[in-house]
């Protein structure tokens, strides 16, 4: 049979998941089948949404035959969604693919190895929950967590865990990012002083769903658990279809935008969250219904915890009413700029020779240099199998073949969560928002960030 998995006992204890967990030890019940050389991956799709649609299908089918993978079920708890996704997987694949109308149900049949999990941003986590603890590897869209309470739980599952998690923050796999992140950590372009993170874009219809908000019938779908561990309200096809537009379902521009961003700068500095967020902005032009914001702009102190004097500054900006789609990442220091656009180290704005001998200091004099070939980041609403999706995709993919960890492990999502949820608290709040590493929560005003 070509699914045949050989099962064997974890019988070593797990190392500490991180500041805040112990250390947890392998029980009787904690089996795990290893995926043989020759042995097909059966995948599941959990949410058939537009980003799997547009993004997840086009990146995996570049892959799948050489890696021998199969798209064999997908779960969605709409009843139109699931039937289009297995209905459009059958017709990519040439064979039936099983609908299944929840996540149970699917885990339930033990006939998938990994899942795609492209779900509504606060569901991410808790999926990633569901498929780690029914033995399954998982590629899980960012945001991934928008609440603590979810994040360390996600983190606490997935590393109790031996499953490969890869969170979809794709810039990770780009070789100009990793070109960078080389550059940056050999020392030669001095230390970071500032960096500036622009998401502009000019689309009405931006996370809206106009045409399928009449199709969606509470009696086709199940709004309980869709809402998940959320507060409980009234069905609102809105608030299904359109979620990124309204908290607590989406922090919108932060968690959809800025933690993409916001995680190169983890990357690349090794720091793992701000020491302090200031948030501001508001619904400018789309007063729509929605609840986020359609401007923001954030700024963030970044440094060592105990030495407040080291450190930079880091501004994020992003509006949908005004923009060319370009999103900006550019790294400063000293001597110059990083400009992951134009894929350039320029010495643009940095201390000249003059300048040092003037002041009898030392200089980090740096030459104008291309990183490597750029890898273009896609921006539009429907970003398509974008090369750094795909790569994405790929790495995830072989390292469920390899059993190494791949390229965005879920450090980097409790890491970005963490970042966008103090975002979020200095938003909703008007406050200058902290991270108490001990508690592992996100403070304002001396209280721990709730809603």
């Amino acid at each position: 049979m070509s699914y045949q998995r050989r099962d064997f006992l974890k019988t070593t204890a797990l190392a500490s998941a991180g500041v805040m967990f112990s250390q947890v030890s392998w029980s009787a019940s904690s089996y795990k089948r290893i995926i043989g050389a020759n042995d097909r991956v059966r995948v599941g799709v959990v949410g058939f949404s537009d980003r799997h649609r547009n993004s997840h299908m086009p990146c995996f089918l570049n892959h799948y035959k050489e890696l021998n993978f199969d798209v064999v079920a997908v779960s969605d708890i709409w009843k139109q969604r699931r039937e289009e996704g297995a209905a459009m997987w059958k017709a990519k694949l040439g064979h039936d693919v099983v609908a299944y109308r929840n996540n149970e149900e699917m885990y339930a049949k033990k006939d998938v190895d990994a899942v795609f999990v492209g779900t509504a941003d606060f569901q991410h986590a808790l999926h990633a929950i569901e498929a780690v603890k029914a033995g399954c590897d998982a590629y899980v869209e960012k945001p991934f967590a928008e609440t603590m309470e979810d994040n360390r739980a996600a983190l606490k599952a997935i590393k109790a865990s031996k499953q490969i998690v890869q969170i979809g923050s794709q810039r990770r796999s780009g070789a100009n990012y990793h070109a960078a992140d080389s550059f940056i950590k050999s020392g030669k372009f001095g230390p970071i002083t500032m960096v500036e993170l622009t998401w502009n874009v000019n689309q009405p219809g931006r996370w809206r769903r106009p045409a399928l908000l009449s199709q969606l019938k509470e009696a086709d779908t199940d709004w309980k658990r869709f809402l998940m561990n959320r507060p409980a309200e009234a069905f609102d096809p809105r608030k299904y279809l359109e979620y990124r537009l309204f908290w607590p379902y989406s922090s919108g521009l932060p968690g959809q935008w800025m933690s993409h961003q916001i995680d190169t700068v983890h990357w690349f500095t090794g720091l793992q969250h701000p020491r302090s967020v200031v948030a501001n902005g508001g619904i400018y032009m789309w007063k729509d219904g929605r609840r986020n914001w359609d401007t923001l702009t954030a700024v963030f102190d970044y440094g060592p915890a105990n030495d407040p004097s080291s450190g930079f500054q880091v501004t994020f900006g992003s509006r949908m009413h005004n923009g060319d789609e370009r999103p900006t990442e550019i790294y400063y220091s000293n001597g110059g700029e990083l400009n992951l656009n134009t894929n350039k180290v320029i010495p643009r704005g940095g201390l000249t020779k003059q300048h040092a001998d003037e002041m009898q200091m030392q200089a980090n004099l740096l030459p104008e240099f291309s990183l490597s070939e750029a890898t273009a980041v896609a921006a539009s609403a429907n970003t398509g199998g974008d090369l750094l999706t795909s790569n994405h995709v790929r790495n995830w993919m072989e390292c469920v073949r390899s059993r190494k960890q791949p390229n965005a492990p879920v450090e980097a999502g409790y890491y970005h969560s963490i970042a966008n949820i103090m975002t979020t608290a200095a938003a909703h709040t008007g406050l200058k928002a902290t991270f108490d590493e001990k508690k592992q929560e996100v403070m304002v005003g001396g209280k721990v960030f709730t809603s």
